[in-house]
């Protein structure tokens, strides 16, 4: 059973996708996620590349989907906002083995999450990859969870023309179910534009992973959701580093300019 909040969420969260154009930054844990609500998004993605690197593990598999989802739930338990989960491909060699993923995500008080159509950097049969999301959708009904369908047909490559593949794809999926098509790993401008024209939903595309573009910018092209991926956690390890190797080289502590206090941070989680 769906909560009465829950619901709210999910209409607010797909709200979201008839404006303008919006941003979802990638939370890997509570903590992070509660900076990014304070911060004023109106929700919030998870990110499974930054859980697996929290984890001290790769990104694309080695996270079995119960240690995912005991995160998922961690970072959805700490905010008010609606919360949108990485699943990868559904965590299932079956559809009903995705429809289980999707409505124990649903148990968490998730209100939304992207299915991916390849494992393994091969895309999935379109007919099986299909009948996942609808799976998916039968497992969370319209009106009670944002599902958002990704297709790698650029990001892993098609046998034929990729906007042919993503357009076709985006079309069954949506027919199947899907609010949102997520499309991943295109970078230039016009064929960004070309998609978001053909695909008969709202198009996420995810920021600094192939395209450099501003969400502004995308905004203008036609694109109504820009997500972040795995590019904050990248940048928060990216400084853990640097911190580390002044810390080792020199011993110095100019890592911690522009760092908020003790107290700050304290406050901020409510200490």
């Amino acid at each position: 059973m769906v909560s009465s909040a829950s619901t709210g969420k999910a209409a607010a969260f797909l709200a979201l996708h008839s404006g303008p154009g919006f941003i979802l930054p990638n939370a890997w844990d509570a903590g992070s996620a509660r900076v990014f609500e304070q911060l004023g998004f109106p929700a919030i993605a998870t990110t499974s590349a930054g859980i697996a690197w929290s984890l001290g593990l790769p990104d694309g598999g080695p996270v079995d989907r119960d240690t995912m989802l005991d995160h998922i739930g961690g970072i959805a338990a700490a905010v008010a906002v609606p919360v949108t989960a990485d699943l990868e491909d559904g965590y299932g060699d079956t559809a009903d083995a995705v429809a289980g993923t999707v409505a124990a995500v649903t148990a968490l008080g998730v209100v939304g999450a992207n299915i991916e159509d390849a494992r393994d950097r091969v895309l999935f049969d379109i007919g099986d990859a299909t009948d996942r999301i609808a799976a998916a959708r039968e497992a969370a009904p319209r009106g009670t969870f944002v599902l958002n369908a990704r297709t790698d047909a650029y990001f892993v490559g098609a046998a034929g023309d990729p906007f042919d593949e993503a357009v076709e794809r985006a079309n069954r999926y949506v027919e199947a179910g899907a609010d949102c098509i997520f499309v991943p790993g295109v970078s230039d401008a016009d064929t960004i534009r070309r998609l978001a024209a053909a695909i008969p939903a709202p198009l996420n595309i995810v920021a600094g992973l192939a395209s450099s573009m501003p969400a502004p910018e995308l905004f203008a092209l036609g694109v109504r959701r820009v997500s972040v991926g795995g590019g904050i956690a990248r940048a928060a390890l990216s400084f853990v580093e640097r911190a580390g190797r002044e810390l080792l080289d020199t011993g110095t502590l100019g890592f911690l300019d522009g760092a908020t206090s003790y107290a700050e941070t304290q406050a901020r989680f409510g200490g």
